[in-house]
């Protein structure tokens, strides 16, 4: 017999509207959309929006608004900014969303991993103890237990304390 798998929450990414070109510049033109596409924050140089498709629970990214694939041609400026960004995000996923870790990473060429390689783009992934089990190890498979819209909401209200300027 076999298992089946019931995720309706990918039918969007099979049936809704493709973007055309860069995601992420797109996303970065369109302040007025940030709602329909998950951003938690924006400022002058980047940013910050919520993974469509998460590793785990309220993980998100910190993308430049500048398009570019490498890293080591980004403003320092820029790159400082998203370093303090990324400060941020880690003590509201610590202390606002109660993660026990998070991991931050970058794939930096679709050699490295990165599903969208033509714009950088800093990972924030909270973890819990014993977040991973047999069926990410064994079954190749992610169980995503929370509603993303709801745990998007949560991650705006607590973007309005982590991320108020100084």
């Amino acid at each position: 017999m076999r298992d089946i798998l019931y995720a309706p929450w990918r039918n969007d990414y099979v049936t809704n509207e493709k973007i055309q070109g860069c995601v992420f510049c797109h996303i970065s033109t369109h302040a007025e959309d940030d709602a329909k596409l998950h951003v938690l924050y924006r400022d002058d140089f980047c940013f910050v929006v919520m993974n469509k498709y998460p590793y785990t629970p309220g993980h998100f990214m910190i993308i430049p608004h500048m398009h570019t694939d490498a890293l080591e041609e980004l403003d320092e400026a820029i790159w400082l900014h998203m370093s303090a960004l990324a400060q941020k995000g880690v003590r509201m996923l610590k202390e606002g969303f109660g993660a026990h870790g998070v991991n931050l990473g970058m794939n930096l060429g679709s050699a490295a991993g990165a599903g969208i390689a033509e714009h950088i783009h800093l990972h924030l992934v909270p973890r819990w103890r014993g977040d991973t089990n047999f069926i990410t190890t064994i079954g190749e498979t992610r169980v995503y237990s929370s509603d993303f819209e709801k745990i998007y909401q949560e991650m705006r209200r607590l973007v309005k304390h982590y991320f108020k300027e100084e």
